[in-house]
């Protein structure tokens, strides 16, 4: 490349122009061949509303049904205005975040300013006795202070039984942070399921509370690929975690959403979202043992 830069040199203003031209379309190709790189090999990540993180890559977006997508800079969500709380939000669980020290919580519930039907207000839930549960939990963004933040938007926010926020909701985050670690790094969407008639309505904007939750996890790590999901009723639970356990294709067809749509190969996405094995999920005796005798009964 010196030596070509030496003999347009010498071709003077002419031949300096049109090295420059050249070197422009050299550029040009360049970065259109690294964008479709990264874009069939899945290293892209969708615009942010702030910041240069990403909250998951567009492929790995489960469909909306409302066409309202709020891309936050570590978390996406789709919001639906008529249960006035978010149907789905999805991030990338790592194992490196999670080893970070841990920022301390916010605890200041804001509305979203990015939901432009206006999400719900911190006044809904005043006196409603019930809790705000968080469908990205806090402490999955302890690692940054501006992700603890965002995890207090109330589009990240549900109306939560206590004891069901405290108890298996709780133990079904905890063991979702220990297999992240396990695994490398898992693909959590969580959301309510809006499908089942609410248990009632909180606040002025009228909260939906849910009567059940669900959770969906998939692990791409290679070459022990899996997936999970889980539906939880929004109450107290005595039972085993695992008992709730189900597959994906079984959310799929609850919630009416598509989690993996752009999951390749198409028989991958298949095999991953109709199958669950349990004993590739280490579930934990102590937990269970926590929740049943303490932690079910946390005010």
């Amino acid at each position: 490349m010196a030596k070509l830069r030496t003999n347009h040199a010498r071709q003077g203003k002419k031949g300096s122009s049109g090295m420059i031209v050249k070197v422009g379309i050299f550029g040009a190709l360049l970065s259109a061949l690294l964008f479709l790189f990264n874009r069939f090999s899945g290293n892209s990540s969708p615009e942010t509303t702030s910041g240069d993180d990403y909250s998951a890559e567009e492929y790995f977006l489960p469909t909306s049904t409302t066409g309202e997508v709020v891309n936050h800079r570590f978390y996406a969500l789709s919001y639906n205005e008529k249960y006035e709380q978010a149907e789905w939000v999805a991030y990338i669980l790592k194992k490196e975040n999670l080893e970070k020290p841990w920022n301390d919580r916010s605890d200041i519930f804001l509305p979203d300013p990015d939901v432009k039907t206006g999400s719900a207000t911190p006044d809904d839930y005043k006196g409603s006795g019930y809790d705000r549960g968080h469908l990205a939990p806090a402490a999955d963004m302890a690692y940054d202070p501006e992700a603890m933040k965002a995890s207090f938007l109330l589009s990240n926010i549900s109306p939560q039984s206590r004891n069901f926020n405290k108890g298996i909701w709780r133990e079904l985050e905890e063991l979702t942070r220990s297999w992240a670690k396990k695994c490398g790094s898992l693909y959590v969407v969580t959301g309510p399921v809006l499908t089942f008639d609410p248990k009632g309505t909180i606040g002025e904007n009228k909260v939906a509370v849910p009567a059940a939750f669900y959770k969906v996890l998939l692990d791409l790590e290679k070459p022990e690929q899996k997936g999970i999901a889980f539906i939880l009723p929004n109450e107290v639970s005595f039972e085993p975690l695992y008992e709730y356990a189900t597959s994906i294709d079984e959310v799929e067809k609850l919630t009416g959403l598509d989690f993996f749509p752009e999951l390749m190969p198409a028989d991958l996405e298949a095999s991953l979202e109709a199958n669950f094995n349990l004993d590739l999920w280490e579930f934990s005796k102590q937990k269970f043992q926590d929740r049943t005798e303490k932690w079910n009964t946390q005010q």
